[in-house]
């Protein structure tokens, strides 16, 4: 049985025949009988990174310091699929009302941003706020040609915020970055000491 999904981390002196030879043995104990493909297995040092499960897992140095860390970020493919689905949410189209298209970027937003939200990625989430603000902004303009820029932000924007019968764009630079707990050191590992 293969088995996707599964991240291995290894003693800095593994070596990929090591690996190998660890998942005939305790290692295959330990994921209930399955077993590393070699065709999708990758070798790679946490200095380089890795995506795995929508995340951009590496190690580099915390600003201000010298010491290093492992951090999670969300990946700059998953950044551009979101900004791919809010353009063509709000490209073209202008037959429906903001209220519609706020619900519908809402929903898109929400999702991507409590998925990502356990990594570090309040500047991603403050970058999309930008983004989705100005798309939209740009959306009610391209709406509204000839209304006046002061009458669409009395209509539309309360307190720049763009809203309409009650629904409110929802911010991502907002949401609250919950961090999990390391749990490596109660972990017992499958290498013997």
């Amino acid at each position: 049985m293969d088995r996707d999904g599964t991240q291995l981390r290894c003693p800095a002196t593994a070596t990929q025949e090591g690996v190998g030879h660890l998942s005939s043995g305790p290692l295959r104990r330990r994921l209930g009988g399955a077993r590393l493909s070699a065709t999708k297995t990758r070798i790679t040092h946490i200095d380089e990174g890795l995506t795995f499960l929508g995340y951009r897992i590496q190690r580099q140095t915390k600003r201000g310091t010298n010491q290093r860390y492992v951090y999670t970020f969300p990946p700059k493919a998953a950044l551009a699929a979101i900004k791919a689905k809010v353009r063509a949410l709000t490209q073209g189209s202008t037959h429906q009302t903001l209220d519609v298209l706020l619900h519908q970027l809402n929903n898109v937003l929400r999702g991507w941003t409590t998925y990502h939200r356990h990594g570090c990625a309040k500047a991603t989430f403050n970058y999309l706020r930008a983004f989705v603000w100005r798309r939209v902004m740009n959306w009610i303009r391209h709406k509204h040609g000839r209304i006046a820029w002061r009458k669409l932000r009395q209509r539309y924007l309360d307190g720049w915020w763009p809203t309409e019968n009650g629904t409110r764009l929802f911010n991502p630079g907002a949401v609250k970055i919950e961090h999990y707990r390391y749990r490596g050191n109660r972990m017992p590992s499958p290498w013997p000491s």
